[in-house]
């Protein structure tokens, strides 16, 4: 391993020395043109936007150069205008995995070392002459299984998996080097957090047996959205993954004319409400729903596909995350600012009233927009970058929520662009609330609160004898102080989900009864 890590710093090294040489020559090469032309300040202008032009796509090539590790970095850094200027945010967003596609012969040592020597009487015919697709990490071929079913075979590319480690462990290196000489930057955008929760999502794409657990659970979550469907796993191993064939074609390349308008907006409006449950009921969801990953058909439900990138979110965060929808839903932008601020942190520096503002000049302009007026994804990176500007800190899983928020909308868009997802969002909500009301009404989560508070009593004795003589009086009142660092010192707002819980409970309590009635 340490010397696949040397081999890989050596390229890296290889690639950005190329790139920093070839910036430090372009203003050389400005200036001698300048010397010999008179040029008006309209074409100093274009040639500057040239420059910038051509400086962000000589970033987009090395990433692509670097590998699948590399693209994936920067198609998340392409949803962080806190971090990354706009032209250059702007090149980013056309990174693509797509690769040259190596003859099927370079991937029969993979299939014979995962499936055995006699892999070939697994398959009644393998469609070798060209893959369904090429990408960094695999590629991926059309099969048809003993009695004539079709179905697709996904193999990894041979010695893909070591190198991808080795860009993680110098990743994890450079994070560390960035927060000691960039305290306060590291303050505002951990670093070391944010890759950790890239490398969590990115691991079942290096062994196909944590993807095909990952399909597994999400066709569990996707039976109640009717105009969806999850491919089902036929046989997993770490480099070799068979699955069924998902009917039609992305919806990047679809007619919108084959479908009805009733399919198309179905398609639209359960994609949204699978991904919201999957944030905020099952903590688990599709890191990358782009176009090219949901193929729809005429008269069929649609399939996403491609379930080796996935996010999970800790339940705090995504209680958190609900009323901050809620309150973008409502065209409430000093609600969106205070929300924020309780799933991040505050910096010692942070400008709360200053964030507030800019969230209530922000959100009216957005609230109200359909899909083909407004990208979503980029109004949440407009949030995270004013939010970062105000000293106000974000969480690791910001990053992955990004990337998918701004994917998810961009296959809807494909599909059904007149909708309007605050209106899909608010339709959904009285079933979120009744999914989280079970949860906290069930018998784990109740023995935990239980817990919680026993806890309490038990560490807190001067209240527990003021309990007991307020008791004495006919009087009771429990009051729980959790002892926090200030927000003025850098900690988070205090946060106390079992309140918001209790509340959720009510609300499924009173939705229970009115459809029991």
């Amino acid at each position: 391993m340490a010397s696949v890590v040397g081999d890989r710093l050596r390229l890296v090294v290889k690639v950005l020395g190329s790139l920093v040489a070839d910036e430090v020559g372009l203003p050389a090469r400005l200036r001698g043109r300048t010397k010999r032309d008179t040029r008006s300040p309209a074409e100093d202008a274009d040639a500057s936007a040239g420059s910038d032009q051509r400086r962000a796509k000589a970033v987009r090539h090395a990433l692509e150069s670097l590998g699948p590790f590399y693209v994936k970095l920067g198609q998340i850094l392409s949803t962080r205008p806190d971090m990354v200027p706009e032209s250059i945010r702007d090149e980013l967003q056309n990174l693509h995995d797509e690769v040259d596609v190596q003859p099927f012969s370079e991937f029969e040592p993979v299939l014979a070392r995962d499936l055995g020597p006699d892999w070939k009487l697994r398959f009644d015919d393998v469609e070798t002459s060209a893959p369904l697709g090429a990408a960094s990490l695999a590629q991926v071929y059309r099969v048809t299984l003993p009695g004539g079913r079709a179905a697709v075979v996904k193999i990894q590319r041979p010695g893909i998996r070591e190198g991808v480690l080795a860009d993680m462990a110098l990743m994890r290196r450079a994070s560390r080097i960035v927060a000691r000489v960039a305290p306060r930057f590291n303050e505002v955008i951990d670093i070391e957090a944010m890759l950790g929760s890239v490398f969590d999502a990115m691991e079942p794409e290096l062994d196909f047996t944590g993807e095909a657990r990952n399909m597994d659970e999400a066709r569990d979550h996707v039976r109640p959205f009717r105009s969806l469907e999850v491919p089902r796993v036929l046989h997993a191993s770490p480099r070799v993954l068979v699955q069924s064939l998902a009917d039609g074609k992305s919806v990047r390349h679809v007619d919108r004319a084959h479908f009805t308008d009733g399919e198309r907006v179905e398609i639209g409006k359960d994609l949204l409400r699978f991904m919201y449950h999957g944030y905020f009921v099952h903590r688990f969801f599709h890191a990358d729903p782009h176009a090219g990953n949901v193929f729809a058909v005429p008269g069929g439900p649609a399939t996403l596909i491609d379930w080796g990138m996935v996010g999970r979110l800790d339940r705090r965060t995504s209680l958190q995350l609900l009323p901050l929808f809620m309150t973008l839903a409502q065209n409430d932008g000093a609600g969106l600012a205070q929300h924020w601020a309780e799933m991040g942190r505050l910096t010692p520096w942070a400008n709360m009233p200053a964030f507030a503002a800019d969230m209530a000049a922000f959100v009216p302009k957005v609230s109200h927009l359909a899909l083909e007026d407004m990208n979503f994804g980029v109004s949440l990176t407009t949030v995270l970058a004013k939010a970062t500007k105000r000293g106000i800190g974000s969480p690791p899983a910001v990053s992955l929520l990004g990337k998918s928020f701004a994917n998810l909308d961009g296959s809807v868009r494909c599909l059904a662009p007149e909708i309007t997802l605050p209106e899909v969002f608010q339709g959904e909500v009285p079933k979120i609330l009744f999914a989280l009301g079970r949860e906290f009404l069930g018998r784990n989560q109740f023995a935990r609160n239980s817990m919680e508070l026993l806890l309490a009593a038990v560490t807190s004795p001067d209240q527990v004898r003021g309990v007991l003589s307020d008791v004495a009086n006919r009087q009771f009142a429990l009051n729980i102080h959790e002892p926090r660092t200030p927000a003025a010192m850098g900690g988070q707002r205090p946060v106390r989900p079992s309140k918001g819980m209790l509340a959720l409970g009510a609300a499924a309590f009173l939705l229970g009864r009115r459809r029991s009635r």
